[in-house]
């Protein structure tokens, strides 16, 4: 129900902002004046801003499982295997949620959690990890992805996307219609420079709203790092996970998915990624200790 209440409250805090932008700076006018309905455009950036993201966030659980090739255990399997689901379920106690499923996947080291909803959430960890690290850092690592079931993040990062996407997609027609008016003096409709400034202002505002997101996502991993060491009791067993992920080669996972495993391997800029660098992550747990 509280998920619900965000959703919603979050689409209105929305439609707010927009509209109180496009009266501040009389926006609303100039499209009225021009024959735009700019009430019928807010509830389209609103409706194609979210769309996108909320299907993603409910498919997020199947589409993880098939794009790394992840396969369901429930502990019969073998020793290993059991071991894994018994840790994933005693920290999910520990963390007042449902038992989230449990899968394994061929691959370098890594481990994400995924899903809607945190009492059904998925938790899945990489052959390479579970062969790299012994099992205090490796519960760490699981006790991360936990934190991040129990925190909401999932869903958390849903909303900021699906409200970037959302400014994203309006600001980008705004401008357009005033460059088409302005600048191509178009009179009737909308000419070729409405859609060719609709184009550029969604490539530049949607590389500044990626920044945004991923800003959102590296102060997410700080959370998910330290709820590892309230689960645990001390910080030193994610230390310890966290300076053996820095001696390995991180294995990459789908983009659908990256931002939610425990590193990610990636050459793009420290303002595009989706987390911080580990010795930073170390040095913030160094400070619980």
């Amino acid at each position: 129900m509280k998920r619900v209440f965000l959703f919603l409250a979050t689409n209105v805090a929305v439609l707010v902002v927009l509209s109180v932008i496009l009266n501040i700076f009389g926006l609303n006018r100039f499209l009225t004046e021009n024959g735009i309905d700019y009430q019928a455009l807010l509830w389209f950036s609103l409706v194609v801003g979210f769309t996108g993201s909320i299907i993603s966030l409910l498919i997020s659980k199947q589409m993880a499982l098939w794009s790394t090739g992840a396969r369901r255990i429930d502990g019969t399997e073998g020793s290993s295997e059991y071991w894994l689901v018994q840790t994933v379920q005693h920290l999910a106690d520990q963390a007042g949620i449902g038992h989230p499923e449990v899968a394994v996947y061929e691959g370098e080291p890594n481990a994400f959690a995924t899903g809607a909803f945190r009492n059904s959430a998925l938790v899945a960890v990489s052959t390479g990890l579970l062969q790299a690290m012994d099992r205090t850092q490796a519960e760490a690592v699981l006790g991360h992805e936990i934190s991040h079931v129990a925190n909401g993040d999932m869903v958390t990062l849903t909303l900021i996307q699906g409200v970037v996407n959302t400014f994203v997609v309006f600001l980008s027609r705004v401008v357009g219609f005033m460059v088409d008016k302005a600048v191509f003096r178009t009179e009737r409709g909308v000419g070729p420079g409405f859609y060719i400034t609709v184009i550029v202002c969604q490539i530049v505002f949607g590389i500044l709203a990626s920044m945004i997101v991923a800003w959102f996502s590296r102060m997410r991993e700080f959370r998910a790092d330290a709820g590892s060491a309230r689960l645990l009791g001390t910080p030193q067993p994610m230390i310890s996970a966290l300076t053996r992920l820095g001696q390995l080669e991180a294995g990459a996972l789908p983009t659908s998915i990256s931002s939610f495993g425990i590193t990610s391997r990636s050459g793009m800029m420290a303002l595009f990624a989706s987390h911080p660098p580990i010795e930073e992550r170390i040095r913030a747990l160094q400070t619980r200790a």
